[in-house]
């Protein structure tokens, strides 16, 4: 299993980033905020899971701190919980984030992530306990200088929302809203901000 790839970023979408290393271009699914921190041309590290989720194809999946590899690894332990439903959930919440949503049994919170209902949150409550382990204050990203991705436009974050499970009607309603609230924002940003936009209508 690959723990984390360090290459030349080629390419930055909504949902993935490619990263060259050893002559080939790797496709790495990410999160809005580990997407935000890449920028094409620059080099970087990301920490990753590798996941098969289609007729047993691999797919590799990309974070910007061991903690959020982390979590996202653990979130799989969940019943019903796939590779998907995993990086929504860290698309809408930080990894502390869903630590204090499992303490305070926020079952909300964890509902405003798209494919959770009320019996799913209840579930991860349940299941998840305390594995999730205590806060982890300052993750510090291993790559690139921090700066904003730019790299598209509606047609991309509406897209992107509709992949992590959202009716594309309500996904341009959010994204609309997320330029108002932000204009000039980057793309991840506002797919972020979008996120949490349907989220709160949930």
């Amino acid at each position: 299993m690959l723990s984390h790839i360090r290459g030349r970023v080629t390419r930055v979408a909504p949902t993935f980033a490619v990263v060259e290393t050893a002559g080939f271009g790797v496709k790495v699914y990410c999160t809005p905020e580990t997407l935000s921190h890449v920028r094409e041309g620059e080099d970087c590290v990301l920490f990753t899971s590798m996941v098969a989720v289609r007729d047993g194809i691999p797919s590799l999946y990309g974070f910007s701190t061991e903690d959020e590899r982390d979590v996202y690894e653990i979130l799989q332990s969940v019943s019903g919980i796939g590779a998907k439903v995993a990086l929504a959930m860290l698309s809408v919440h930080s990894p502390d984030g869903l630590r204090a949503a499992i303490q305070h049994k926020d079952e909300a919170a964890l509902t405003r992530v798209p494919g959770i209902g009320k019996k799913g949150a209840q579930r991860i409550i349940l299941e998840l306990g305390n594995k999730l382990g205590p806060a982890v204050a300052g993750g510090s990203f291993a790559g690139g200088d921090g700066g904003n991705a730019s790299f598209g436009g509606s047609g991309q974050v509406v897209e992107a929302l509709v992949g992590l499970g959202w009716p594309e009607r309500d996904a341009v309603v959010a994204y609309e809203q997320a330029v108002a609230e932000t204009p000039g924002a980057a793309v991840a940003v506002l797919l972020r901000a979008s996120l949490q936009i349907l989220g709160a209508r949930r």
